[in-house]
């Protein structure tokens, strides 16, 4: 929806980014023992017009018992048993204060750019007789030896308007009665345009295994044969 800024119950302003996060109705449920051989959850999201919809897509919500829908995503899940089509999904219900999720969008259209805007370039001297190669991008290959430009050379081009994915944003408050969440910062993409919110992947404690090294191990060894000893004096 756009950007705004709060304060938290701490009187900390922070800037937010306002999502509109539902109501997402369930399309279809995918398990992993069915044809599909995964499991995963297609749900969908805001209004659209029944022309505007192939007969397959129109054949899945009239069996799902919903309208047809705009947008329609697919999130993978180790279990679906709490999901049934037709069901009704709040996601601002499934969040709450303080959790971390990643947002994935568009990122916004620059347009074609030059090699300095576009990839970060230093550009040649401004002065010393650089002429007017001040924003030049430099040498692309050598001549004799490669005779080519090789694939992926960082050069000028459209820039924007791909997937971004930006992890581990804080929620600062959710509003349930109006499927509202409010995200701390910015996230990809222009006001107005679909974003995709996950549970991150950051978040997630790892334990470390203590692997005992060779001299720890002759160490116990050793420490166990002084106690069994010590046992046998006694």
């Amino acid at each position: 929806m756009g950007m705004t800024q709060i304060f938290t119950k701490d009187g900390e302003l922070k800037a937010v980014t306002i999502v509109s996060a539902g109501p997402c109705p369930v399309v279809r449920v995918k398990e992993s023992d069915g044809p599909d051989h995964y499991s995963a959850v297609i749900l969908g999201y805001g209004a659209r017009r029944e022309k505007n919809a192939t007969k397959p897509e129109l054949g899945q919500f009239v069996k799902a018992g919903i309208k047809p829908m705009r947008y329609v995503r697919e999130f993978r899940l180790d279990d679906p048993k709490g999901f049934a089509a037709g069901q009704v999904v709040d996601l601002a219900d499934r969040f709450a204060v303080g959790d971390y999720v990643d947002v994935q969008s568009r990122s916004k259209g620059k347009g074609f750019a030059g090699a300095m805007k576009r990839h970060g370039f230093h550009g040649m001297p401004a002065s010393h007789g650089s002429s007017d190669k001040e924003r030049s991008p430099g040498s692309l290959a050598a001549r004799r030896s490669l005779g080519r430009v090789l694939p992926g050379q960082r050069m000028a081009g459209h820039m924007g308007f791909v997937t971004t994915t930006v992890q581990k944003i804080e929620v600062i408050e959710v509003a349930p009665e109006k499927n509202l969440i409010y995200l701390n910062g910015s996230v990809p993409g222009a006001n107005g345009s679909l974003v995709t919110i996950r549970e991150t992947v950051k978040n997630r404690k790892r334990r470390r295994v203590h692997q005992a090294t060779k001299k720890e191990l002759k160490a116990s060894e050793i420490l166990k044969a002084q106690k069994a000893k010590g046992m046998k004096s006694k």
